[in-house]
């Protein structure tokens, strides 16, 4: 009874019992990790709150708006590419889950950063595009709230992306160790959290931007 609740102490894919001391070790930092991503969807929600608030006639202080800067063809590409970075990062947590190997766990990592960075590519070109076009940050409180919020979520992809070249160095150097694989844990949960925020963004920002 104890084991199968052990299990399921955090919302989740949790290494099980079969994985001994490094399962119950990772309770505790995974319940911890959970707390920094909430307060962290706090920051956003305050972004989300001001670019709504931003949104109109003045927000757009004149400048150009959505329909002049939003290319929903390159918006798609960014979706799909994080989706489906976000169906990788899933496989290489199972593949840590049943001890598939590390060299399986490094193999869906990197396939999870190449499409973080061809998300990542995207965006800055759209940021490039949109700057050319007028659409500088300082040009209305409408794009200024619009960098914020996007440029945030880039910045923590961007992170992410270090984490995965962090995690690939140490699963050369020690395997999977107790540790890295709490660490494994901690940044599929981060990941998760990323793709799930752009599916928010997506919706309010660029669908609702171009009704």
């Amino acid at each position: 009874m104890n084991n199968r609740m052990s299990a399921h102490l955090h919302p989740g894919l949790n290494l099980g019992p079969a994985h001994g001391a490094a399962h119950e070790r990772s309770e505790t930092v995974l319940f911890g990790f959970w707390v920094f991503l909430m307060s962290d969807f706090i920051t956003f929600g305050i972004l989300f709150a001001t670019y709504a608030a931003n949104t109109g006639h003045i927000g757009l202080a004149g400048g150009p708006g959505p329909g002049d800067l939003f290319d929903l063809k390159s918006i798609g590409l960014q979706t799909g590419f994080l989706l489906a970075s976000s169906l990788t990062c899933g496989m290489a947590s199972l593949s840590l889950k049943y001890d598939e190997g590390a060299s399986r766990v490094a193999q869906w990592l990197v396939v999870t950063a190449l499409l973080g960075a061809g998300f990542l590519a995207f965006e800055v070109r759209d940021f490039a595009s949109m700057i050319s076009s007028g659409g500088t940050p300082m040009r209305s409180a409408w794009l200024s709230s619009l960098y914020a919020l996007v440029g945030l979520h880039g910045l923590h992809v961007t992170m992410g992306l270090i984490w995965i070249a962090v995690m690939l160095a140490l699963l050369a150097v020690v395997g999977l160790s107790d540790r890295v694989k709490t660490r494994l844990l901690l940044f599929a949960l981060y990941w998760h959290f990323l793709d799930l925020l752009w599916i928010g963004i997506f919706s309010v920002v660029f669908l609702t931007g171009m009704r």
